[in-house]
């Protein structure tokens, strides 16, 4: 060894063209593998549309209960005294119920998801009611069609999903 350190460097021989491209191989594939997609930025967002929604209406036992404002869907399970089968509000479950929240009212053409004509006063009242009421208390587990849609199909291209950060996604699968 002794004498290998006193000769010097070893001349570097040029490789043949298969011995180089067999060494670019071996490096190539003992390198971390690239990702060719990037995973999203946030938990992916679940879409309901107004049959599936309804599915979730507080009539079947063992089922979460739902329900939609502004067109955020909300696990109101935990409320199930209120919009459970035979309860109170169960009329708004199942259903985006926008406008019945904001007039505070059960009527059957209430409960929908169109804000047309609502005065300043019950538009008020359901920005209230959403934000220190559903967002407050039920997590969100979704978004109906038309919040992330437009209405020819393509995505709506200004939907941000709702800040609530004191609860995390919930997966019910």
């Amino acid at each position: 060894m002794a004498g290998a350190a006193a000769r010097g460097p070893l001349p570097c021989l040029p490789l043949p063209l298969p011995c180089l491209l067999l060494l670019l191989l071996l490096l190539a594939a003992s390198a971390e593998p690239e990702l060719r997609f990037r995973p999203p930025a946030e938990d992916p967002v679940r879409l309901f549309t107004e049959p599936e929604l309804a599915r979730y209406d507080g009539h079947q036992e063992g089922q979460p209960i739902y329900l939609a404002v502004k067109g955020v869907v909300f696990d109101v399970t935990s409320g199930k005294e209120f919009y459970g089968k035979g309860a109170p509000y169960n009329a708004l479950a199942g259903k985006d119920s926008t406008r019945g929240v904001a007039k505070m009212s059960l009527d059957p053409a209430d409960l929908t998801h169109d804000t047309t004509g609502l005065t300043e006063e019950e538009l008020k009242s359901l920005d209230d009611i959403f934000n220190n009421v559903y967002k407050a208390k039920y997590p969100i587990v979704g978004y109906t069609s038309r919040r992330i849609l437009n209405e020819d199909g393509s995505p709506n291209l200004d939907f941000k999903p709702e800040d609530q950060p004191h609860f995390s996604i919930k997966d019910e699968f």
